[in-house]
Parts: structure tokens; C-alpha cells; sequence
């Protein structure tokens, strides 16, 4: 991806955010300026990579396969003095975007439909060498509800509505009709380990340096100066 283009979509993200009346923590302002005068005071945003998070999987087609995202709060699972056990993050989907099939190997999650268009997911249960199952049926809970699907069965979410993905469960998913804010609660995230994707795609972009950062993503933030 090229900087100018996460520039531009960081921008759009600002404003969506506003239309949603959905309120960033101050460090989500913060410039690369403003960060070579950060110290160790702020190391926890750099440790458990909070903030912003644009990424195409690595397969050049944002469009098609991406997401934004801003993590608000996360712990840290190789830090024992991190008492955190839970994260928080918030994602836009555009229409026609998707998040590809995957699963997690031990993060537990609720995928929860905030405001905007749907949000349309299809499950499989992981099978044999962790490829996805396309036969057995996938047991859920949404808002508390016990639900059944068929493999690959689709369910649609509208605001307000969520569901709990468990480790080992693949998921994929997409908005509808046009972009839409979900909340994720889940317990800690390591995007660094905790991906297993369908196929073989990577978590963060590769970024061409057209121009300075508006903010520094979530991976970049320099070290405590």
C-alpha cells in the first residue's frame, strides 16, 4: 500500500468516526511529531500495539481484502506485569470489503455490529491439519443465544447484535450495503502469532513511502526516546 493512500483512509476513518459519535482516546491524534517527544511513559501503547491499523493482507487489493482498525486497549501476553487480560478494538468495513477466513488459536472473541450497514459472516469449524471443516455443522453464541449453522453458513448482523468466536473457529466477514463500525472484545491480541488465515496471506502491509505519516500505525512507533 502506499502511505498517501493509509493517509487518506485514516482521514475518511477520523470522519466516519465523528459521523458515529464513536470517541478516540488522545494518543489516536497523536502525530510523528508529537511521538519523538514520547518517553517511556507511553510504552505501554508501543508494547501491546495500540492504535491505528490499516491493513490489505499483504495482497495489494484493499478494496477487496482489508480492514481499518484501532485497538483502544489490549494486554500483553509475553509481559507477566501486564495484568491485562482483555482488548478492545474498533474496525471499519466498507461495502465491498472483506475481512479474509480465519481463525484464532487461542484469542476468544465477541464481533459485535455498532452502527452502520450489516455485518455478514460465514463460519467453519477447523478440521483435520486445521483446514477449514466444509461439512460439519458450527455451533455459536449470539447475545447469548445458542445458534447452528450449516458449514459456511452465512449470518448477517445488524447494529446492535454480536456474536462469540471461539479459538479454533474460522470466520470471515464483509458489510452490506455500505460501510459499517464493529466493536471487538476479545481477550488479548497478538497479531504478531495468533492468526491461522485459510490461505497464505500476511497480517500487515507492505507500505510504499510516498509521503510522511499522517499517524503512525501500530507497528511503526519509534522507541522511547
Amino acid at each position: 500500500m502506499k502511505r498517501s493512500e493509509i493517509n487518506r483512509l485514516l482521514a475518511q476513518a477520523v470522519e466516519f468516526l465523528k459521523e458515529c459519535r464513536f470517541a478516540l482516546p488522545p494518543f489516536a491524534s497523536w502525530t510523528p511529531d508529537d511521538w519523538t517527544h514520547k518517553g517511556p511513559e507511553c510504552e505501554e501503547i508501543r508494547r501491546n500495539m495500540l492504535g491505528w491499523d490499516v491493513t490489505d493482507f499483504g495482497l495489494g487489493r484493499y478494496a477487496q481484502d482489508g480492514l481499518l482498525l484501532f485497538t483502544l486497549r489490549n494486554g500483553n501476553v509475553n509481559n507477566p506485569e501486564d495484568h491485562k487480560t482483555y482488548c478492545e478494538k474498533i474496525i471499519i468495513c466498507q461495502a465491498g470489503q472483506r475481512c479474509p477466513l480465519h481463525f484464532h488459536w487461542n484469542k476468544i472473541e465477541d464481533i459485535i455490529a455498532r452502527a452502520g450497514a450489516d455485518v455478514a459472516m460465514r463460519l467453519y469449524n477447523s478440521g483435520r491439519d486445521e483446514a477449514p471443516d466444509r461439512r460439519s455443522p458450527v455451533r455459536v453464541s449470539t447475545d447469548g443465544v445458542a445458534t447452528q449453522l450449516a458449514a459456511g453458513g452465512k449470518l448477517v448482523l445488524s447494529a446492535g447484535r454480536s456474536i462469540t468466536l471461539t479459538p479454533g473457529l474460522y470466520h470471515e466477514f464483509w458489510a452490506e450495503g455500505g460501510p459499517c463500525l464493529i466493536g471487538e472484545v476479545s481477550a488479548v491480541n497478538d497479531d504478531t502469532a495468533d492468526n491461522r488465515f485459510a490461505d497464505e496471506i500476511g497480517r500487515f502491509p507492505k507500505i510504499e513511502e510516498d509521503e510522511q505519516p499522517l499517524y503512525y500505525l501500530c507497528n511503526e512507533y519509534p522507541p522511547a526516546g
